[in-house]
C-alpha cells in the first residue's frame, strides 16, 4: 500500500504533499480561482507524472539495448475539456528528444512500448478518454568542444 501525505502550508490552497520516502511536492490552485501561485496545478502534476513515467520506462528499454543516451528531454502539451466539471484532459502530447549514441528505430519502438504497454500514467489518461499522441526526435551526441578560441 502506497501512503501520501498532504497538509496545508501556504494560504488557503498551497498544499504540501509528501510521500513514504520524505520526497515533497508543492501545489496550488491559480491566482484566479484564489490560490497563491506557490506550487503545481494538481492537473498539471498529471502530466509531469506521465513524462517521468515514459521516461523511467524508455531509459529502462534502451539501456537494455545497450543505447548510450547522452540527453533525454520531454516536452508535454495538454488541453482540458472546455466547459466541464470536472474537466479532464482531453488531448496531450509528447515529444521525446533524445541525443546520443542511440538507434533510430530503438528509441522508437522503446517509445511506443512506453506509451502503449508500460506506462501506468499513460494507461491511466487514456482509460479517462485522454487522446494521447506522441513523436520522437533523435540527434546525435554532440562532444564538446576541447579547448577555447
Amino acid at each position: 500500500m502506497i501512503e501520501i501525505n498532504l497538509h496545508r502550508v501556504s494560504g488557503d490552497f498551497g498544499f504540501g504533499a509528501k510521500d513514504a520516502n520524505g520526497h515533497t511536492v508543492h501545489m496550488d490552485s491559480s491566482d484566479e480561482s484564489g490560490g497563491n501561485n506557490f506550487g503545481v496545478r494538481p492537473m498539471q502534476m498529471l502530466l509531469m507524472g506521465l513524462g517521468g513515467c515514459s521516461a523511467i520506462d524508455i531509459v529502462m528499454i534502451l539501456k537494455k539495448q545497450r543505447q548510450t543516451i547522452t540527453d533525454f528531454s520531454i516536452k508535454i502539451t495538454g488541453e482540458r475539456e472546455p466547459g466541464k466539471e470536472p474537466s479532464l484532459w482531453a488531448n496531450a502530447k509528447i515529444i521525446f528528444t533524445l541525443s546520443g549514441d542511440i538507434d533510430a528505430e530503438k528509441a522508437a519502438r522503446a517509445c511506443e512500448l512506453s506509451m502503449n504497454k508500460y506506462c501506468s500514467v499513460a494507461e491511466t489518461l487514456k482509460r479517462s478518454g485522454t487522446v494521447l499522441t506522441w513523436e520522437l526526435k533523435t540527434a546525435p551526441s554532440i562532444s564538446p568542444e576541447v579547448g577555447g578560441k
